[in-house]
């Protein structure tokens, strides 16, 4: 099992997909070479090697078959329709948009012969944009759509869009056109299913949607976050506690808990001639299964609601069993079935926190259960799971943060035994007891408000811990589990007052500075894939300029904390020397309370100050200066200029656009900013004839067509022209026009929509360049070949 395994996670460890066949021949090879050797060492290694390579070839053929259901090229951005049935409860989403799954079952007006050329995609996933957009959709449905191929931004850390739709099976994105009731859709079980459970989920929002808390109580129901509001968000990562909101191993535990318990009370009362233990044992994991299963299937059977089900299915087979066994084989048997049934699971961060989480807990209480007190026993566990979880949320690249262990210390068991059995009660009453709807919100409130004014305020303490490296979470993690199992006296308290010593230190050491910031030996400049903005990192020595914030969105969505903060943390950025805003338009300057939050900054400029000042809703802020407070500094070698066509409040934002030159030996980057063909004019002309002998630019205004005129391309004359845009985004951007024109120039032109983040590194001679989609996972799409690196 443990081979098998490991052969399946080896395939997104490594991200290549291997010739099937090879694996096929290789299995077929070991199986009579390992009947056959006379060793059993031999025989025991060449079995591992065998079920090793069996994990890789099942994960591979799963992989491969997803990714054969692919979007023809040419439809991309074409007017389609699809008939189909929705395959998940829909959402309200940004700009007033409707999110929704659809489950194709046809693609009407699209000739045979392309249908069947190839598998085509069965799973979309759609926004409804408009006035007529309405969370009332009809189930089964005809709609005319534009789609795309799975796209997302591509950095070196961060969420990765694109890994989560083809882990989800979303092999199209798209927009909504048109959509009406189509009764023709054939609907099967699975279709059925998901109708039973929009109906519910319906049914549920119509009753409860006045009551304050409803998005924590549909979550916690039915497993649907659709209607959770981006403050809620905030305060469950800040607090650690996502994971309560997740239909879960908590939740399903829970259920089998009580349903066991009163099963078995129950049974009890029968005849012992009846009742007998072992059909004791094998009616209550019957039942306790049943009604898991129940509660997966209202939750929406969704990927870590199925991976608790199944390790509930082992801990009821190993107590049907009733021999003594070693937790550590239902460990085990629960992890190879997970990915038996689920190969895409390791591409889950849930997969490794809970099968992280339940290895910790089996770690700790193999040794210590029954035999300390329930509160100690808690206090182990929570201490346990917050250091032993670390180094798992290090490796990707998720923060820890100071209040997780409280928060989960109080979370946990009043969730557990108060919320769940308050949430699940209402809900029957709401069923059995028409007019209840009154009496379970008020439940629901009560109980909710509770968890959510401790969360608030531990929230408001929180900060992430400055792990740095895997070195001090490992570390940590070592000393205090060590601690646990060791039965030394005073073991636990030592580890304890080292731990705590050593995060008062880290917590209470003064703001960074421009020292804190890990030291280059070269000049690199980093231009994020932000989507439809801009974001640029500029660094030397250990001084640290940034250009612009990148967008944010009404829903949640900041560049900032998606994108830069991730990126900052592994880079070892902890305090930018300028900030240099280059107007006040959100795609620029978004999620800039997030940033000045998180990170301290020692010089803030702006094309557009004023504005910028009205968006700043944090104190302790530097002010905003004007455009020319960054001119002649320094960041470390590389020489600061910057430049600005107009202060008059009353011009246009982009003609108020802060533009920034950056110079290190012949090298010369140009930041415009959203600048005008214009106001490129204007520049062209205080700036004369340049000098430089390598010259990088990015592309003003993401290649608008009212950007990048001829006299700019034919005085500039880049060597390599970076847009910062968003793929096929309805701006679409860059223009062709604008392409053609940095094309004819002689220089290359490269998309971050298309290769994701750059990396510039300046060396006396030249630019070496580089790009995230390079050499990517199989998963993403990689970066087109027609741009050559310097």
């Amino acid at each position: 099992m443990a081979a098998f395994s490991c052969g399946v996670i080896l395939l997104y460890r490594v991200g290549v997909i291997p010739p099937l066949y090879g694996l096929i021949a290789a299995i077929l090879l070991l199986i009579p070479v390992s009947w056959v050797t006379p060793r059993r060492i031999s025989r025991e290694t060449l079995s591992i090697l065998l079920f090793g390579i069996v994990g890789l070839g099942w994960a591979t053929g799963f992989a491969s078959d997803r990714l054969t259901q692919q979007l023809p090229q040419q439809w991309e951005g074409q007017t389609l329709m699809v008939s189909g049935y929705l395959c998940d409860i829909p959402s309200p989403g940004n700009y007033q948009s409707i999110r929704f799954s659809l489950c194709v079952t046809a693609w009407p007006e699209v000739p045979e012969h392309e249908v069947q050329a190839g598998p085509l995609p069965d799973k979309l996933r759609l926004a409804w944009y408009g006035e007529q957009a309405t969370l009332g959709l009809p189930h089964r449905v005809r709609a005319t759509v534009v789609l795309k191929r799975p796209h997302g931004s591509l950095n070196p850390q961060g969420f990765r869009y694109e890994s989560w739709l083809f882990r989800a099976g979303y092999r199209a994105t798209g927009t909504v056109r048109g959509i009406e009731p189509e009764t023709r859709v054939p609907c099967g079980l699975r279709c059925r299913y998901h109708r039973w459970r929009n109906l519910w989920a319906s049914a549920l929002h119509q009753q409860l949607s006045s009551t304050r808390h409803y998005g924590l109580a549909e979550a916690l129901l039915m497993g649907h976050r659709g209607w959770i509001e981006p403050s809620q968000w905030a305060v469950f990562k800040d607090t650690g506690t996502i994971h309560l909101v997740a239909i879960s191993g908590l939740h399903l535990g829970l259920i089998a808990f009580g349903v066991g318990a009163v099963v078995r009370r129950f049974l009890l009362i029968l005849p012992p001639s009846l009742a007998t233990p072992g059909r004791l044992g094998l009616v209550t994991a019957c039942l306790v299964l049943t009604v898991c299963l129940g509660y997966a299937l209202l939750a929406g059977f969704t990927v870590p609601t199925r991976r608790a089900l199944l390790m509930v299915a082992v801990a009821c087979w190993v107590m049907v069993r009733a021999r003594q066994s070693s937790p550590w084989d239902g460990w085990l048997l629960a992890l190879c079935l997970v990915l038996l049934l689920d190969p895409f699971a390791p591409l889950d961060q849930g997969f490794w926190l809970s099968f992280g989480a339940v290895a910790v807990l089996i770690l700790v209480f193999s040794r210590w259960l029954g035999r300390c007190h329930w509160g100690v026993a808690l206090l182990l566990a929570q201490a346990a799971v917050f250091v032993g979880l670390w180094p798992i949320l290090a490796g990707l690249g998720q923060p820890q943060v100071t209040m997780g262990a409280l928060a989960n210390l109080i979370a946990i068991p009043w969730v557990s035994l108060v919320v769940m059995p308050v949430l699940l009660l209402g809900g029957i009453l709401l069923v059995v007891i028409p007019g209840s709807e009154g009496v379970v919100g008020w439940a629901y409130d009560l109980v909710l408000e509770a968890l959510w004014q401790v969360l608030s305020w531990l929230a408001a303490w929180s900060v992430p811990l400055p792990a740095g490296n895997l070195v001090v979470p490992l570390t940590l993690a070592a000393v205090v589990l060590t601690a646990i199992l060791i039965p030394v006296r005073h073991a636990r308290l030592l580890a304890a007052v080292v731990c705590g010593v050593w995060l008062v230190r880290s917590l209470a050491e003064p703001g960074a500075t421009a020292s804190g910031n890990d030291v280059v030996a070269r000049p690199e400049v980093w231009i994020w894939d932000v989507g439809q903005g801009l974001s640029v990192l500029v660094r030397h020595q250990d001084q640290v300029l940034v250009y612009d914030t990148g967008p944010s969105s009404p829903g949640g969505y900041s560049a900032v904390e998606s994108v830069l903060l991730p990126n900052y943390a592994a880079l070892g950025v902890r305090y930018l020397d300028a900030l240099v805003l280059s107007h006040g338009d959100s795609d620029h300057s978004g999620g800039l309370g997030t940033l000045l939050a998180a990170v301290p900054v020692g010089l803030m400029v702006s094309g557009e100050p004023e504005r910028i000042r009205q968006q700043l809703v944090v104190d302790n802020v530097p002010p905003v200066l004007d455009c020319g407070a960054v001119d002649g500094r320094r960041v470390g070698e590389v020489l600061v200029a910057a430049w600005q066509y107009s202060e008059d409040a009353r011009a246009d934002g982009n003609e108020r656009s802060c533009v920034v030159s950056l110079r290190f030996g012949g090298i010369e980057l140009i930041l415009p900013g959203d600048i005008p063909a214009s106001v490129e004019r204007a520049y062209l002309a205080d700036h004369g004839p340049l000098t430089s002998t390598y010259r990088v630019v990015v592309v003003p205004h993401h290649g608008s067509r009212t950007s990048s005129g001829e006299d700019w391309v034919a005085a500039l004359v880049p060597d390599v022209a970076i847009v910062s845009a968003g793929y096929r985004h309805r701006f679409g951007h860059p223009h062709p026009d604008v392409s053609e024109r940095y094309q004819r120039a002689g220089g290359w032109l490269v998309n971050t929509a298309e290769s994701g983040a750059i990396h510039l590194r300046f060396f006396s001679d030249g630019v070496a360049i580089s790009r995230a989609r390079e050499n990517p996972p199989f998963w993403i799409e990689a970066a087109p070949q027609r741009f050559a690196i310097h």
